[in-house]
C-alpha cells in the first residue's frame, strides 16, 4: 500500500489500514511525515501568516507531543488497562498514532472566516475518531469503548503535563 493510500484509508477510518501500518516497521518515517504535514497545515490554518519561526516551533512541539502521546498510550493501554490479547510496542503505537494525525491536514482550511470554527470542530472529532481507532488496532482491543477510555485518560495526563511544563 502506498503512502497516499494509507493516508486516505486513515481518513476513511478503515481499521485494516491501521493494521497494515501497525505491522509495517518501515512506516514509521511515513508517520513522522504525517505528523509534520499535519502540524504545518494546522499552523497555517490557525494563523496564515504566523511566520517561519512559529511554524518550526509548532512542528517541534507536535513531534514531541506525538512521542509523548504514544508513550502515554503504551503505559495506559498495556500496563493499566490491557485486554487479554493486548500485544504492542512503541514502534507500533508511534506509527498508528502518527497516521491518526491525518485529519489535521484539513485544519489548513480553518483560516476561512465563516467556516473556520466548523472546520476546527469537524477536524477535532475526526482526529479523535482516528486516534481511538488507531489505539484499538494497535493494542489489539476488542472494545472501542476501552480504546476511547485509554485515549481520554491519555489526553488528561498529556494536558496536565503540558500545563505543568508550559
Amino acid at each position: 500500500m502506498t503512502f497516499g493510500q494509507r493516508v486516505t484509508g486513515v481518513l476513511k477510518l478503515q481499521p485494516q489500514v491501521f493494521e497494515e501500518i501497525e505491522g509495517d516497521r518501515s512506516a514509521t518515517s511515513q508517520a513522522l511525515t504525517v505528523v509534520v504535514l499535519a502540524s504545518v497545515a494546522a499552523g497555517l490554518g490557525g494563523g496564515l501568516f504566523i511566520g517561519p519561526i512559529a511554524l518550526i516551533q509548532t512542528t517541534i512541539a507536535s513531534l514531541v507531543g506525538w512521542v509523548m502521546w504514544a508513550a502515554l498510550t503504551y503505559v495506559i493501554g498495556t500496563k493499566l488497562m490491557p485486554e487479554p490479547g493486548t500485544r504492542t510496542d512503541m514502534g507500533e503505537l508511534l506509527r498508528v498514532i502518527g497516521f491518526s494525525y491525518a485529519p489535521n491536514l484539513f485544519a489548513f482550511f480553518a483560516f476561512i472566516p465563516v467556516l473556520g470554527l466548523l472546520v476546527r470542530v469537524v477536524v477535532a472529532f475526526w482526529l479523535l475518531a482516528a486516534t481511538i481507532l488507531a489505539v484499538r488496532q494497535a493494542l489489539d482491543y476488542r472494545s472501542t469503548l476501552r480504546a476511547g477510555a485509554v485515549v481520554l485518560i491519555g489526553w488528561v495526563v498529556f494536558m496536565l503535563i503540558t500545563i505543568v511544563f508550559a
